[in-house]
């Protein structure tokens, strides 16, 4: 008898969700907790994973469509081959998503959002790759090796050059919009609608901080097994500094102001949907190294899909690293209920004084977007230059100073 497969609890307050892909066809043999199906919600993807081992059945719900939590999405008959249920499956299944395609000995594996992805924005034909992840599954990397590869382009080409040839004239393309992008552009607005938002701005000499990482970064490496960046050092710094000013560290709940004598910070990584900002719990109680590791899971797990939503849930304060994308200066917007967030971006050499003389430095621009209504704009510069001093000193971070 098949095993209805059902929409998973996906967290508190979120009672639906849009099915983003279908990563099993029917007829494919699957294992029991293996990722059948890709959904869609207002913070992350989730997998929904097969109830038992046995062979996918019918598609009850097509790609884009709305569930509910509970609601059954598909059938797995237990046990079986794929030979055998195949024949039982697969033309019901071509009703009910009629945009699946069948699967075939030669069709690659299901492709995860960040690689479906990453095939569209190159133009790669996915059946021309050689899946590394498990079970032959395509991984980002496979596709982006495939996009240095030349035989890989070259083999690639004759399919995704077809529609090309048959196109004249402009082109225009529709996409649907995600639940993840719909979600931070209404989180966005209504920060603009409600917070009386102000963005101060100072700049920092990294020269201190980028002579302490080349010194000890092998040495950090090898010790703690993770790189140092310089993301450890902000983090701590602004531990620091919201220490200092708590207010910044503060939110506006209805008629009152909650203080908070932690630090969960927000770090915003980039995601296939889009940012999304994972919190690093009690940053202020860990070390570099601590920090480090924390902010690495998280962008690896960014980019396979497989955030969870207790890694976004709270947050005290955000930082968000614009400098990797090469932005010089911005004005973030505030991630509520926060009532700040604090932007680093790209650091380029410029001339200072220094002791009255004109030297060149590695300068970065720090922005820190805040919400008037709580913080004022002393407590806000006081915050920068207490960040300030704590990377041009890196030693007032190991001193608490």
């Amino acid at each position: 008898m098949a095993i209805d497969v059902k929409v998973p609890v996906l967290g508190e307050s979120i009672t639906e969700a849009t099915l983003g892909e279908w990563l099993k066809q029917p007829g494919d043999p699957v294992k029991a907790d293996e990722p059948i199906a890709s959904l869609e919600t207002d913070k992350v993807s989730v997998e929904v994973p097969s109830p038992v081992d046995g062979v996918m059945g019918t598609h009850a719900v097509k790609v884009g469509d709305t569930v509910e939590v509970g609601a059954v999405i598909g059938m797995v008959e237990p046990g079986g081959s794929a030979a055998a249920a195949a024949p039982a499956t697969i033309a019901p299944a071509a009703a009910t998503a009629p945009a699946a395609a069948p699967a075939s000995a030669d069709a690659p594996a299901a492709l995860s959002p960040s690689v479906r992805r990453a095939v569209l924005e190159r133009g790669i034909d996915p059946a021309t790759v050689t899946g590394t992840g498990k079970d032959g599954r395509l991984t980002k990397d496979d596709v982006l090796a495939a996009e240095k590869a030349p035989t890989a382009a070259a083999a690639s080409a004759p399919t995704a050059s077809t529609p090309l040839a048959v196109a004249t004239g402009r082109k225009e393309e529709r996409v649907r919009i995600t639940r993840l992008r719909q979600t931070i552009a209404r989180r966005l607005k209504d920060a603009q609608n409600t917070a009386a938002l102000l963005t101060t701005f100072n700049d920092v000499d990294m020269t201190a901080v980028i002579e302490a990482r080349a010194k000890y970064k092998d040495l950090f490496e090898k010790k703690h097994g993770v790189r140092l960046g310089f993301m450890g050092f902000f983090v701590k710094a602004a531990c620091m500094a919201l220490k200092d000013i708590p207010s910044v560290n503060a939110s506006i709940e209805g008629d009152e102001i909650v203080y908070h004598d932690y630090a969960d910070i927000s770090v915003a990584v980039s995601a296939p949907n889009g940012l999304v900002v994972p919190v690093i719990r009690d940053a202020d109680a860990l070390s570099v190294a601590g920090i480090e590791k924390t902010i690495g899971d998280f962008g690896k797990r960014a980019k396979n899909g497989t955030l969870s939503m207790d890694d976004m849930k709270g947050g005290t304060f955000t930082i968000s690293n614009g400098g990797v994308f090469g932005s010089l200066m911005s004005t973030p917007i505030i991630n509520p209920p926060q009532s700040a967030v604090l932007g680093l971006h790209r650091i380029e050499d410029r001339p200072v004084v220094r002791d009255g003389q004109v030297v060149v430095r590695p300068m970065m621009y720090l922005a820190l977007s805040y919400d008037h209504r709580l913080i004022d704009g002393r407590e806000a510069v006081t915050f920068l230059v207490a960040l300030k001093n704590a990377i041009e000193d890196p030693t007032r971070i190991l001193i608490d100073l």
